[in-house]
């Protein structure tokens, strides 16, 4: 691969550190204001992400608590659309920060005229306002688990962004930070680079392409900084 045809974002994790202490407080809240004894501290939390897709982590904890399957199912779905709305306040608020080294690669891909989209399993009701406020007018396509419900492994949401965009994978790299992702992004048939963090930092991350801490790390950098002096843009 030689030059950037586009560069498309996952949120949680990639663009954002929103796990520890966006979604797992904003989860702990919609508990505690249900009148539940549920609370997942940090190191819980870590081991629920293996599962994609908040409503279905709710379910899976909440059956395996002992809840009949339909129960979980019904009482997940109040409980997550509550969850989605105190994350929307925690964005609002500035809670939620730009992970080391994502504005700088940001500011060079826009720079070098390269497109920038993004696929997510998030919930459109929080990601938007999120990357409006932490980013601005950045990105082109943005597709989200509101429109697409076949969570990551499936390779659903970069094969919809590529539809959208109408062209193929060839030139386009993603960015993603746990190995649900990488594999969803590899199946699409894109190039993957990998950043992790404190959840991820044990997932197999081998099929990305180059795999560091953060976006600042100096191998991170140079990857992309060697593509974007091969990518020529007509004038």
């Amino acid at each position: 691969m030689t030059g950037l045809e586009a560069v498309i974002f996952d949120v949680d994790g990639t663009l954002v550190d929103s796990e520890r202490d966006g979604h797992r407080v904003a989860f702990n809240a919609a508990f505690e204001e249900a009148g539940l004894p549920d609370r997942w501290d940090v190191t819980t939390y870590g081991g629920l992400l293996s599962t994609a897709g908040g409503g279905k982590r709710l379910a899976r904890w909440l059956e395996r608590a002992g809840r009949p399957a339909d129960e979980a199912r019904e009482l997940a779905a109040v409980l997550h659309e509550r969850k989605t709305a105190i994350m929307r306040v925690l964005v609002e608020e500035g809670h939620i920060r730009a992970r080391p080294g994502i504005h700088r690669l940001i500011d060079e891909l826009d720079n070098h005229g390269v497109p920038m989209h993004v696929a997510t399993t998030g919930t459109r009701a929080w990601v938007e306002p999120l990357l409006d406020r932490v980013f601005g007018d950045r990105f082109g396509v943005v597709v989200t688990g509101t429109e697409v419900p076949d969570l990551k492994p499936s390779p659903a949401v970069y094969l919809e962004v590529l539809h959208r965009l109408g062209t193929g994978p060839e030139g386009v790299v993603a960015v993603e930070d746990s190995a649900n992702g990488v594999r969803a992004a590899t199946a699409a048939g894109l190039v993957c680079v990998a950043t992790y963090n404190t959840y991820t930092r044990d997932d197999d991350l081998s099929a990305a392409t180059l795999v560091t801490p953060d976006a600042a790390d100096p191998a991170f950098t140079a990857w992309f900084r060697d593509r974007l002096r091969a990518t020529v843009r007509p004038a």
